[in-house]
Parts: C-alpha cells; structure tokens; sequence
C-alpha cells in the first residue's frame, strides 16, 4: 500500500492531467478526482491512469456516453466517472 504522501503526490498528479483544455472535460474528471478518487481500487486506478492518455475526443464520447469502451474495465470506470458528475 502507498504511504500517505505519495498518495497524495499521485491525486494531484492526476488532478493536473484532467486539466485537458476543455471544460466539459475539466468539470468531468477534476470533479471526479476531488469526489471519487479515493474510492478506486488498484486496477480501477490504473485503468483511470490509462484513460488519461485518450485523445480529448475520444474522452468526449465516453464521458458523454455516445460510445463505450470495448474493456470491460475501463467502461467501469467511465461510468463511474459519469455517475459522479452532477449535470
């Protein structure tokens, strides 16, 4: 298990890749990060990380739920993410 401060050092890490530029991005995964966040498993965790990485339209059609991703996992994860947002 992480200690307290890497944990931390990796939220805010995260926090600022979900800076993406646009602001129903912004709003989507910043507001996950500070509501959600800490309630990723390891692998949940990884697979966010991994998301992180998508091109911003890509993202876009995900959060927005016009497609799913193929992974299993990582449609878990988008739509825990969808589910915290508060349209």
């Amino acid at each position: 298990m992480q200690n307290t401060s890497s944990s931390k050092a990796q939220k805010s890490r995260l926090y600022w890749q979900c800076r993406r530029g646009m602001l129903e991005l912004d709003c989507l995964l910043q507001g996950f990060v500070n509501t959600d966040f800490d309630a990723l498993s390891q692998s949940e965790l990884v697979l966010f990380e991994s998301l992180l990485k998508y091109s911003d339209n890509v993202l876009l059609e995900y959060l927005m739920g016009r497609t799913v991703p193929t992974d299993p996992g990582m449609a878990n994860v988008v739509a825990k993410i969808r589910q915290s947002s508060v349209y």
